[in-house]
């Protein structure tokens, strides 16, 4: 086994306690775990946390105790079968941690969406702590000029956003009209960014507050429609005519994904990235569906191709997380944020070092 070993064999890891109404993230003194076949060991620097957290908090699934899925760190150990160039390696750890490799999907290209796929916070150990375990095989290499916390968020929320603007379809071009409804927050104010400065749609940002609307129309929103204040069906209408070529709901809430179908043009798409409760069935019409002849997707991440591309634009300055970092000691307050939706962009973690 090529190694570079950690100083200690304990570490600081925020760990999830009584998931459900009163979960909390607790830090504690916790064992650095070792790298199997085809895994490394990543001494972390920083971790951004990820709306879809909340999933964990509240109970719904199964998650590990250490949740995160967005780490950003160096390659300190290798274990069996993992090429010796990799140690030293800067690079991210996503929500996938590992697919089958065998399935249809997988035989597709289709990796990120694998039926077997193992998750990073979910099936195993996440990234809020100092060193984590994952699959060599899924790994992105971090450009040396990306900081940290720009690089961490852009992990799955910038992944996420590309992955549903890589499904547009081929009709919806460069100045349509674009709508992401959950604007302001970690993925949508990025999913702003890639449509507006690197795609060039028209966006509309539908969110509430002052704060959302600010985000919104720096990261390139051509209008910003308060949800809480105005008739948004009303506004998209006026502005767009006949409604937006797409809508990407990324809020989790009924109300968002009820809205989408109504602001749609006929033959539309309407791209699902938030994720409510398990128990929420998809409550748009259907026969507003079959009249507007729409077109509806779910999205689960993106490619590895698409986490290069959205890197890319990182490094040529085009897309830039707005972040706020907090130490590990804190993460319980983030999580207190998060729990009323008060972020407006991303909160990071920096690991003690």
């Amino acid at each position: 086994m090529q190694e570079s070993s950690p100083a200690t064999q304990l570490q600081q890891a925020a760990l999830l306690q009584n998931p459900g109404p009163s979960a909390q993230l607790t830090v504690q003194d916790h064992p650095v775990a070792y790298p199997g076949p085809g895994e490394v060991l990543v001494k972390l620097t920083h971790s951004g946390i990820c709306g879809s957290e909340l999933r964990a908090l509240h109970g719904w699934g199964k998650y590990d105790e250490i949740i995160g899925h967005e780490g950003v760190g160096s390659i300190v150990k290798l274990g069996d079968g993992v090429p010796t160039g990799m140690l030293g390696k800067r690079v991210g750890v996503k929500w996938l941690y590992r697919s089958c490799g065998e399935c249809a999907t997988c035989q597709r290209g289709f990796v990120h969406i694998c039926p077997q796929q193992m998750n990073t916070g979910r099936s195993c150990p996440g990234t809020l702590q100092q060193f984590v375990v994952a699959d060599s095989r899924h790994l992105t290499e971090i450009p040396d000029t990306l900081t940290g916390e720009i690089a961490a968020p852009l992990l799955c929320a910038g992944l996420t956003m590309m992955g549903a603007i890589g499904q547009l379809p081929e009709d919806v071009v460069a100045g349509d009209w674009l709508v992401i409804i959950g604007s302001g927050g970690g993925l949508g104010h990025i999913g702003v960014q890639i449509a507006a400065k690197a795609k060039g749609f028209k966006v509309i940002a539908v969110d509430t507050g002052a704060s959302k609307r600010s985000i919104s129309l720096d990261s390139g929103a051509t209008a910003f429609v308060d949800y809480a204040t105005q008739d948004v069906a009303a506004e998209v209408k006026n502005l767009t005519g006949e409604g937006a070529a797409a809508v990407i709901v990324v809020s989790d809430s009924e109300q968002g994904f009820r809205l989408s179908a109504h602001i749609a043009r006929p033959l539309g798409t309407i791209l699902l990235v938030g994720l409510p409760p398990e128990s929420l069935d998809l409550p748009i019409s259907v026969m507003m569906s079959i009249r507007k002849g729409l077109t509806i997707k779910g999205v689960l991440v993106g490619s590895e191709e698409q986490m290069r591309e959205v890197l890319q634009y990182a490094v040529d300055g085009i897309v830039k997380p707005s972040v706020e970092v907090l130490k590990l000691a804190q993460v319980g307050l983030a999580i207190d944020r998060l729990r009323k939706w008060d972020i407006p962009g991303r909160i990071v973690i920096a690991l003690p070092e």
